[in-house]
Formats: C-alpha cells, sequence, structure tokens
C-alpha cells in the first residue's frame, strides 16, 4: 500500500478523534477513508473499531484528569451499552445498514430542532442533578449500543442525546461519560469483528495514531471553553451527519 494512504489515515484519524470527542460521528471521516484504501465495507466497519476504542481511552483518562468524569455512574451505563453493541455487531456480520441510516438520520433531525429549541437544557443538564439509573435508562442505553455495535457512525451524538436528555448531565461531563462508554461498547464490537476475521490490524493502528491525540486536544478544549462551544460543534456535527445519513448529501452533489 502507498506511504501516502497511511499519511492519510493517519489525518483521518486525528479529524475524527477530534470529532468524536467533541461529538460524535467522526467516523463519517474514518470509513470512507478505509474505503478509499481498499477495505470492503464490513472490514472497514470492523478496523474502524480500533481507532476508536483507543481515541476513547486517552479522552476518558483526560476527562479524568480534569476531574469532569464521575467513573461510578459512568460504568453504570457502561454495562448496558456494552451488552447491546455486542447484539448490534452481530447483526451488522450479516444485514443491510441502509434502513437503520434512515432512521437514525431522521432522529438526529428532530435532536436538532431540540438543540436549538431548547439551548439551555444541553448547557445546564438537568435540575435536581444526574438521574439515578433505572430500567428505562438502560433500555435507552442498551438499545444505543445495538446501534453502535451496527455501525459507529453517529453513536457519539446519540449518547449525548440519552446523557443530557435521559440521564440529565450538562454537555461537558456528559462527554467525559460518553468516551468512558464508546470505550467499552468499542471493545465489545471488536471482539465480535475480530472472532469473524473483518479487522485489518496495521491499518487500524495506523489510523489510531491519528485519532488519539485528537483526542486528547478535543478532551482539553471541551473542557476549557465549556458546554457552549461544545454544543455549537454538536449543531454542526449533527448537521452534517443527518444529511449524510438521510442521503442528501448525493442529492446536493446531483443538483450541482
Amino acid at each position: 500500500m502507498a506511504w501516502y494512504l497511511y499519511l492519510a489515515a493517519i489525518a483521518a484519524g486525528f479529524l475524527c478523534g477530534f470529532i468524536n470527542t467533541l461529538a460524535g460521528s467522526g467516523s463519517l471521516v474514518t470509513l470512507p477513508t478505509l474505503l478509499f484504501m481498499g477495505l470492503p465495507a464490513n472490514v472497514a466497519n470492523g478496523t474502524n473499531r480500533i481507532g476508536v476504542a483507543l481515541q476513547s481511552a486517552v479522552a476518558t483518562g483526560s476527562f479524568r484528569q480534569q476531574g469532569v468524569l464521575n467513573l461510578r455512574q459512568g460504568l453504570g451505563l457502561v454495562v448496558p451499552t456494552a451488552l447491546g453493541s455486542l447484539v448490534g455487531a452481530h447483526i451488522a456480520l450479516n444485514i443491510d445498514e441502509q434502513m437503520m441510516r434512515r432512521t437514525i438520520g431522521a432522529l438526529m433531525v428532530v435532536m436538532l430542532i431540540v438543540m436549538l429549541v431548547e439551548p439551555k437544557r444541553w448547557l445546564e443538564g438537568r435540575s435536581g442533578g444526574v438521574r439515578p439509573l433505572d430500567w428505562k435508562l438502560a433500555a435507552l442505553f442498551f438499545a444505543i449500543g445495538v446501534y453502535g455495535g451496527f455501525i459507529q457512525v453517529g453513536v457519539g451524538v446519540l449518547l449525548l442525546a440519552g446523557l443530557v436528555l435521559g440521564a440529565g448531565y450538562d454537555l461537558v461531563r456528559a462527554n467525559g461519560v460518553k468516551v468512558l462508554i464508546v470505550l467499552f461498547q468499542s471493545l465489545a464490537a471488536l471482539i465480535v469483528f475480530v472472532l469473524n476475521d473483518q479487522v485489518v490490524w496495521s491499518i487500524g493502528l495506523v489510523m489510531a495514531l491519528g485519532t488519539m491525540p485528537g483526542a486528547w486536544v478535543a478532551a482539553r478544549m471541551a473542557v476549557k471553553r465549556g458546554a457552549g462551544f461544545v454544543r455549537w460543534i454538536l449543531v454542526a456535527v449533527v448537521s452534517v451527519a443527518a444529511l449524510h445519513l438521510l442521503g442528501l448529501f448525493d442529492l446536493i452533489f446531483r443538483l450541482f
């Protein structure tokens, strides 16, 4: 494989790690890059999890060091999400993703409206503090885990929505819990893809050379700049992800 493709993988990884840590949907960058490098779609989907897992480990450590991550609270949500991810990864081995992508794209449009209409909810979190884990919250994060195991694109955005609107976090603390959840969720999915020979370690580890520093920079920026900054990043990312998942990018390109 040409040397410049490895440089492209590192650059795409950095952007992915940065976007994923601040918001989500960074895999919109890495998955097309992996496909361009010649990987089949299912193998690209599995290989992508290496960089996501390692970037999440770096971001988790950074948020923890900066005092905005409560491990005890976060680990309660890790279990249902990771279990859902195992289910989703098995589904991804044999099913067409088109319908799920359209459904999630429509959901992101709804989320975008909520973020613009009710900004205070995202900036300040739930009055009365974080909601304790119950079966409804566990079921929500299990469902998000199923999607994340199926295809990584957009799972960070869904987790942020669940953490802010469901569990009651503000955006900065939600980001800290999100990367902790994604760490275990992506590892669970990676195990399934590895067992089914759908991972190319050499390319995945090269891409991780970009995702890890990208995650570190974004984690520091999120805490320094605050929830208002993260919210606008999230609005931008959700807008792009919704257009992509609904297939509107292709329509725009055909028009112009």
